[in-house]
C-alpha cells in the first residue's frame, strides 16, 4: 500500500451530535460579579471594632482621620477625652455637664474614681456608643470616656487688675498674641498658675479659646485660672497702661534677656508671642520694653508655652527678692 499501513478490517465509527444539558450548567458559567469591598462583607464591622478598642486601650495609636468638622458656637460645649485627662479634670474640679461611659467599656481603677467623683458632684452619667464618643472628640482617642464641660464664662479684662488688688499683690498678666494652638494656652495657663499670674488675656479673633484641648493641657489648672477676652488687643493693653501697669512683650528679636528687665517687680502684664511671627507690629509699639530669652543658636525658637514658663520663672524670681 502507498501508505504503508494496515487496515484494521473493521468500519470507521461515525461520530453523532452529543447529549446536551439543556441549559442546567448555564449559570456555572456566569461570573459572580466584582468582589464586594471589604465593609460591605459580614465580618468588617466586628473586626474593625476589636482593632478601634484595642488601638485606643494602648493609649494612642495613629489619630483617626476626623470628619470635616462643624464650627461650634462660643454656646457650645467643649469636650475631654480619655481616661487620665477625665480624672485629672473631675480632680482638679472642672465645671462639667455629663461624664460619657462608652457600653461595655473595660472597667479599671481610672473609670471607677471618674464615675465615683462625678457622681458626687451631681455631674449626669450617660452610657454612649463609640461611634457618638468618637463624634464628640472629632476622632481623637477618648478611651471610652468623654467629659462635657460649659462653655467658658471669661472675664472681662479690667476684673484681672482686681484680683490682683483684692489679693494686695502687684498685678502680673499673662496676655497672649497670635497664640492659636489650644494646648498652647493649656500650657501657659499652667506656668501662670505655677508662678503666681493674676489671670490670662486673650484676643477675641485669630487666638486659641479656653476648649477642650485646654483644659485638657492645663490639668485643671484653668479652674483656678481667670481668663479674660478682649475685643481688641493693643487697646486692652493700652488701658492696662493707663491703669498703671508696664506692658514686657516676649520676643527672639528682643535686645534686652529676661532677667536683666528692671521692670519684673512691677505691675505687669508679660506678652507671649506667637512661635512663629513673634510679636504684632501694633502689640510691639505699645510695649515698655521687648525682651528676649537668652539661649544657644541651634534653637532658633521655643515652644510659646515653655518660652511663657521661661519668663514667668524670672518674673516669679525678682518678686521674691
Amino acid at each position: 500500500m502507498a501508505a504503508g499501513g494496515r487496515a484494521s478490517g473493521r468500519p470507521a465509527k461515525k461520530k453523532g451530535p452529543s447529549k446536551g444539558t439543556g441549559g442546567q450548567g448555564r449559570r456555572s458559567l456566569e461570573g459572580r460579579g466584582a468582589t464586594p469591598p471589604a465593609e460591605a462583607r459580614h465580618w468588617y464591622k466586628d473586626k474593625a471594632r476589636t482593632e478601634r478598642i484595642a488601638r485606643e486601650e494602648r493609649g494612642g495609636g495613629a489619630r483617626r482621620p476626623a470628619a470635616a468638622r462643624q464650627r461650634r458656637s462660643e454656646e457650645s460645649p467643649e469636650y475631654i477625652g480619655g481616661r487620665n485627662p477625665v480624672l485629672e479634670a473631675l480632680l482638679a474640679g472642672v465645671p462639667a455637664n455629663a461624664l460619657y461611659v462608652a457600653q461595655r467599656i473595660d472597667n479599671d481603677d481610672r473609670i471607677r474614681d471618674s464615675i465615683k467623683i462625678a457622681t458626687e458632684r451631681g455631674i449626669a452619667l450617660l452610657e454612649s456608643t463609640r461611634d457618638k464618643l468618637d463624634r464628640l472628640t472629632d476622632g481623637a482617642v477618648h478611651q471610652g470616656l468623654v467629659l462635657q464641660i460649659p462653655a467658658y464664662d471669661y472675664a472681662h479684662p479690667s476684673e484681672l487688675v482686681e484680683l490682683a488688688r483684692d489679693a494686695a499683690e502687684p498685678p502680673l498678666i499673662v496676655a497672649l498674641d497670635g497664640v492659636t494652638d489650644p494646648r498652647n494656652l493649656g500650657a501657659i495657663a499652667r506656668s501662670a498658675t505655677a508662678f503666681g499670674a493674676h489671670g490670662l488675656l486673650i484676643p477675641s479673633r485669630r487666638s486659641a479659646g479656653v476648649t477642650g484641648g485646654a483644659w485638657k493641657t492645663s490639668a485643671g489648672t484653668l479652674a483656678n485660672l481667670r481668663v479674660a477676652r478682649a475685643a481688641n488687643l493693643t487697646a486692652a493693653l493700652r488701658e492696662y497702661r493707663d491703669a498703671g501697669l508696664f506692658v514686657i512683650g516676649l520676643d527672639g528679636e528682643g535686645r534686652t534677656d529676661i532677667g536683666d528687665v528692671d521692670l519684673l517687680s512691677e505691675p505687669l502684664v508679660v506678652v507671649i508671642g506667637s512661635e512663629g511671627k513673634g510679636l504684632s507690629r501694633l502689640v510691639r509699639e505699645h510695649c515698655d520694653v521687648v525682651a528676649r530669652i537668652p539661649m544657644h543658636a541651634a534653637a532658633e525658637s521655643l515652644n510659646a508655652g515653655v518660652a511663657a514658663g521661661v519668663a514667668l520663672y524670672e518674673t516669679a524670681r525678682h518678686r521674691r527678692r
